[in-house]
């Protein structure tokens, strides 16, 4: 079984600042040791550079970039949003080129956010919601999860497999 994850936490040096977030816990291992990892970042498949300006959504969640009512602006006003759309639909498509059914996805970015956001005013404020890509793989029935959540992910993946024993 594949499973989609960020590639900053499997320390690829993509994020908005030039650095990565590995995680080096035993339940991270596990994963690893278990499942066949693709690694993927929406932001650099959409073209951002690397360093780049920090992005929030504003006055939204990702659901409403998705829908059109929000924008991701970075910290210089720049409205990114076709480019955190992009990269979205890049992650859904290699998710469906994949078979993938399960990501785990960066908590707290634009795009990988699964549970919160950064509010939008670059203050460090956030609450609660997805980001853009976490929105559109769970439309299209992706199970996302957070690095915070892999004891849920380990649950899931149990259940799928026992499911697929019984048949």
């Amino acid at each position: 079984m594949k499973i989609l994850v960020s590639a900053c936490l499997l320390g690829h040096k993509v994020r908005y600042d030039g650095n990565a977030l590995t995680q080096a816990n035993t339940d991270f291992d596990w994963l690893i040791n278990n499942y066949q990892i693709i690694p993927f970042c929406p932001e650099v498949s959409a073209g951002l550079p690397t360093p780049r300006p920090p992005a929030e959504i504003r006055n939204g969640t990702g659901q409403d970039v998705l829908d059109g009512h929000s924008k991701i602006y970075s910290v210089d006003g720049k409205d990114l949003s076709a480019e955190f759309l992009l990269g979205a639909k890049l992650a859904l498509a290699q998710c469906q080129a994949h078979d993938i059914q399960f990501a785990v996805l960066t908590e707290s970015s634009p795009s990988c956010g699964s549970g919160e956001i950064y509010y939008g005013e670059f203050n460090g404020t956030k609450q609660t919601g997805s980001g853009v890509t976490t929105a559109l793989l769970r439309q299209n029935g992706i199970q996302v999860f957070s690095q915070h959540q892999l004891e849920l992910l380990r649950l899931a993946l149990t259940n799928v497999l026992l499911s697929l024993s019984k048949t």
